[in-house]
């Protein structure tokens, strides 16, 4: 293959030729980028001033594309960003009739975005509603709880919501199929003490549903647990025919964990241990397991000693 080869002068004049080539670009893309352009994006709706007195459904989906004034750089920026503000729809009209006109509140949505990129346009100019009757229905509150404890802590205790119940309203249909409503999930590592603090509800995603309050208190009793072991008496139930019947032994060791706090409290009083004599006489066992049928609630059980006893039977 041939091989050009060029003078000192004809390199510096092929260098600045590219050279000049280059700019001439990057200013050809400068000034292209620089002029104004009609653009569309697709936004998110979001409403505010809901009728109290009218339970409404969108009959079209939450989003609608909007044409939008720039620069061109703000075009190719706004495809690369797309955490914008969502559309605020203001819903006062529908008090008294069905639909709201999107471009009759242009001003208002402009004041909230950009000014240098103005909406201009609206996809679709009308948004229709649906509208049923409006109920009112009171729900639980569900904790969504991601607390990891400390070793040897735990919860020792009742979990205290308040209020326990929140209040939602929203069409018929739609709220019988409520049956809770959820919190923003609870977290924490390494806890030791008792949780007492304030959290949000999960958001709304209807417009037309509304719940109060938004935020509830929530308080999570925490101690740190230690073990114990008691003695308690075991209950021969199921004798039917009143045999005069023996057990060894009498009494079983109990070991479980109780929080410290509770610890001078726990007494055998608080626990039940059973044997079913049904075992013997439907399935022939030759001693029976022991079962605890009562113990205080927050209490694990570690074990049960001896977990099986031995009976005679006196004829």
């Amino acid at each position: 293959m041939a091989i050009v080869k060029l003078s000192a002068t004809e390199r510096r004049r092929l260098s600045a030729f590219f050279t000049c080539l280059v700019l001439a670009v990057l200013a050809w893309i400068f000034t292209t980028l620089s002029n104004v352009y009609n653009y569309t994006v697709q936004e998110v709706l979001t409403y505010k001033n809901a009728p109290q007195k009218r339970a409404f459904h969108s009959l079209q989906p939450d989003t609608v594309k909007a044409t939008v004034q720039g620069t061109g750089w703000q075009m190719l920026f706004s495809s690369m960003n797309r955490e914008s503000k969502p559309i605020t729809i203001d819903l006062s009209s529908l008090e008294n009739r069905n639909f709201v006109v999107m471009s009759s509140q242009l001003k208002q949505i402009n004041i909230k975005k950009e000014i240098t990129q103005p909406i201009i346009s609206i996809d679709p100019d009308t948004l229709y509603f649906d509208f049923s009757n409006r109920l009112v229905k009171k729900v639980p509150v569900h904790l969504m709880l991601g607390i990891k404890y400390r070793k040897q802590f735990a919860v020792s205790g009742n979990v205290i919501i308040k209020p326990a119940y929140v209040t939602v309203s929203g069409p018929t249909e739609r709220l019988k199929q409520i049956k809770l409503w959820k919190t923003d999930s609870l977290n924490g590592t390494n806890v030791t003490e008792t949780v007492n603090t304030r959290i949000n509800l999960q958001p709304v995603k209807e417009g037309n549903l509304n719940v109060y309050p938004k935020t509830v208190q929530v308080i999570i009793p925490v101690d740190e647990f230690t073990e114990k072991t008691l003695e308690v008496p075991v209950k021969l139930i199921n004798n039917h025919n009143y045999d005069n019947i023996k057990v060894f032994p009498q009494k079983v060791k109990v070991t479980f964990t109780t929080s410290l706090s509770r610890y001078p409290d726990m007494t055998e009083d608080l626990f039940e241990a059973t044997a079913d004599l049904d075992l013997w006489r439907d399935h022939g066992y030759k001693s029976l397991p022991v079962k605890l049928t009562r113990f205080p609630p927050f209490c694990k059980i570690v074990k049960v000693s001896p977990p099986n006893i031995d009976f005679i039977i006196k004829k």
